[in-house]
């Protein structure tokens, strides 16, 4: 995307430094990171990043501004998870937008999903410092940012730390999983517990005990939600503290918007970044040119249950009662922007944001690079240079 920047970094590129960088994450992660991390960072210019940064705070306001949409949102969370005292918008927000070449051979970003889900806020940044120390980004001459906002490290870090702790003593806030030492996350929880003094739990050792929650008798008095709720479903957990539970406690990251602001929004949302997307209930009919579409389930992450090119004879398959739980969205062949020695692969480009008092601010990205049909690690197994990766803006 900045032809001159990624080819002095492909001629500087050793494979003794990726084994260092490599190194150099775990270390600083305290675990190993079992998710792929690419050779390479992405260099993007300010004003695609910028276009970016305004398309997701749009297509939020948008949500937020439409009553019926909420109605909708909250009546579609499945009664086992509709947690009480909702706050009247959401604390963590990831816009996810893959790059499509126009005719004018310009780059325009489109919209794969939205999210009111936090993601890997501690580990991110982290990522990107070892990228930039052990690749020495600093000689390539130009100014790069992998902090959006006007943010550096220290206020990232400062901002992320009141969204956690909101002024709690750490000692009474948790960041909540389930197994978290057994996730692929884990590095970002280990980070999280590192930079804030928060507790990592499990949420089958809460103890509820009136309208109060206890880790090890201690009271907890806010929880960094990071319990992904397909995943307690499908694991078949049965903790004692249920998100139903009307406990006194507060949310950082309130567990409602995992599914009001999620694919579940696609159909609603009018805007060029949107492709078209349709619920699987509303289509009376197929299109002729299924292959041109995907079928994605509304809460899954990861890629789970998400088809590429679906068959009618796989969505006939689908109960009509369960295809309220699906959406079809046209398919849209993002481009392959970035040069590397094993060929040219695409980026998956996250944009992350925190709300700072009534302002949603953008603070950094997550890069996901692949040369599949899709940036999961399934899709792009026994493959070099794609993976995890980090965001650099290019500002002059």
């Amino acid at each position: 995307m900045v032809p001159e920047i990624r080819r002095e970094f492909n001629r500087r590129w050793r494979p003794e430094l990726y084994a260092d960088l490599l190194r150099r994450i775990d270390d600083v992660a305290g675990t190993h990171v079992e998710f792929r991390c690419s050779e390479t960072p992405i260099f993007l210019p300010a004003n695609l990043v910028d276009k970016m940064v305004r398309h997701g705070r749009e297509l939020c306001e948008q949500l937020l501004a439409n009553p019926e949409y909420l109605k909708a949102a909250h009546a579609a969370i499945p009664a086992q998870f509709r947690a009480p005292g909702e706050s009247v918008s959401p604390l963590f927000v990831q816009a996810d937008f893959g790059l499509i070449e126009t005719g004018e051979r310009r780059l325009e970003p489109k919209l794969v999903e939205i999210q009111g889900f936090p993601s890997l806020y501690a580990f991110q940044p982290a990522l990107a410092r070892e990228y930039e120390q052990v690749y020495n980004l600093c000689e390539i001459g130009r100014r790069l940012d992998t902090f959006l906002g006007g943010l550096d490290r220290a206020s990232y870090a400062a901002l992320l730390e009141r969204a956690i702790l909101n002024g709690h003593d750490p000692e009474e806030v948790v960041l909540l999983e389930i197994d978290p030492y057994r996730q692929k996350t884990l590095p970002d929880f280990l980070l999280t517990e590192k930079l804030f003094g928060v507790k990592i739990a499990d949420i089958r050792e809460l103890e509820k005990r009136g309208s109060k929650l206890y880790l090890n008798n201690t009271e907890i008095r806010r929880i960094y939600n990071r319990v992904i709720v397909d995943e307690l479903a499908r694991k078949g957990v049965e903790p004692v503290f249920r998100f139903t539970d009307d406990v006194d406690v507060e949310w950082a990251g309130h567990p409602n918007w995992f599914f009001e602001l999620s694919k579940f929004s696609l159909p609603w949302l009018r805007h060029e970044c949107v492709p078209e997307s349709w619920f699987l209930s509303d289509l009376r009919e197929w299109p002729e040119n299924l292959e041109d579409y995907v079928l994605k389930p509304l809460y899954s992450f990861a890629g789970i249950g998400v088809k590429i090119g679906p068959t009618a004879q796989e969505l006939r398959a689908i109960p009509q009662a369960e295809r309220a739980n699906y959406i079809l969205q046209r398919r849209m062949n993002f481009a392959a922007t970035i040069e590397t020695p094993s060929g040219m692969t695409k980026a998956e480009i996250r944009i992350m944001y925190i709300r700072d008092g009534n302002e949603l601010k953008p603070v950094t990205t997550i890069v996901r690079t692949g040369r599949g049909k899709m940036m999961g690690v399934d899709f792009n197994k026994n493959l070099d240079w794609v993976g995890a990766s980090a965001g650099f803006t290019i500002r002059e």
